[in-house]
């Protein structure tokens, strides 16, 4: 399986990202400039965390307009894994491949720590490694982490099971506790805080190494012509 880690201007933590994959999964991955034109030789597309484009204007609201964007769209409605964390969940709803927005923290400041997580639905591809109600440790670092969406939206995605992680104590005012989401098809996700970081005990902690192996493993079962 070969992975894909989408760089934009402004990316700072696409080497985590690179090094997750590599060094503690390893499966086969690849640094992509968001000026390139086709990602068809990739199965799974990852977008990092960072201040693409500086976030002038707004997170994610430049970079949605990056060339690899419309590579990206056509790799989700293919049916590929597409996981955004942190700024790549941000450009992934301006996109409007997820639903919702991210607003500034409920405190106005700037959160850099482990959280604990609760996973909601362990029945999609980037959590079948995980129980049903697992708490997990996870570390976020984000100024606009606050994820709202409207009544109506709310009720399609908890109706779809499109909440997939939350948080046990709510660090930045999101609704509900949200701290990351699905799309309705159940093969993009994004999330605020940082799997890649959580992959090794020398790091704290490796619960975040699952995400990445819930993607290999439904890719395998799906995929690959078993002899």
């Amino acid at each position: 399986m070969k992975f894909a880690v989408i760089v934009f201007p402004g990316s700072n933590c696409d080497v985590d990202m690179y090094a997750a994959i590599k060094d503690e999964l390893g499966s086969d991955v690849e640094y992509v400039w968001h000026a390139e034109k086709s990602l068809d030789r990739f199965d799974a597309i990852l977008l990092p965390g960072g201040f693409s484009y500086g976030d002038y204007l707004r997170c994610g609201a430049i970079a949605r307009f990056s060339n690899i964007m419309n590579e990206i769209k056509k790799a989700a409605e293919a049916g590929k894994p597409v996981l955004g964390v942190c700024n790549g969940f941000q450009i992934l709803l301006e996109a409007g491949l997820l639903p919702g927005a991210l607003r500034r923290n409920e405190s106005l400041k700037f959160i850099c720590r482990p959280v604990d997580l609760k996973v909601e639905n362990n029945n999609t591809l980037f959590t079948n490694e995980y129980e049903a109600g697992e708490v997990i440790s996870v570390p976020i670092a984000h100024g606009e982490g606050n994820y709202y969406v409207d009544e109506v939206t709310l009720k399609q995605m908890k109706d779809n099971n499109q909440i997939v992680f939350t948080y046990v104590d709510n660090p930045n005012g999101s609704l509900e506790n949200i701290a990351g989401v699905i799309n309705e098809r159940g093969n993009v996700l994004g999330l605020m805080p940082h799997p890649e970081r959580a992959v090794d005990e020398l790091l704290g902690g490796a619960d975040g190494l699952k995400l990445f192996k819930s993607i290999v493993k439904q890719w395998r079962e799906s995929y690959v012509v078993k002899a």
